[in-house]
């Protein structure tokens, strides 16, 4: 396990969240190669949806950019090892959308 070994780029989850979205991102790194990330971020999403609710999004890789709304209290952006991750609930639209005219 590689716990304790990440660096916190920005959050704004509740500590025990955060310690959660870590050893996660750990345990995906034992389970799968580094190389793959769409399995590792697989299995993170699917972790924090039992633990949390449905509605999680997570990106892995070493190069990404993104623009997203989450929920206020879960977002997490951080790296272990060689990999960035960003784990976030997303925010369901209060408004119907618009149809086309």
């Amino acid at each position: 396990m590689l716990e304790g070994k990440a660096l916190i780029e920005d959050t704004d989850m509740p500590t025990k969240m955060q310690i959660q979205a870590m050893a996660a991102a750990s345990q995906a790194l034992d389970l799968y190669d580094v190389v793959d990330c769409k399995s590792i971020a697989a299995h993170i999403k699917k972790e924090f949806d039992t633990r949390y609710g449905s509605g999680w999004q997570c990106v892995v890789g070493s190069s990404f950019g993104c623009f997203f709304t989450h929920s206020k209290g879960t977002f997490i952006y951080f790296t272990l090892e060689t990999l960035n991750f960003l784990i976030f609930k997303g925010v369901a639209s209060s408004s119907p959308p618009s149809s086309p005219r």
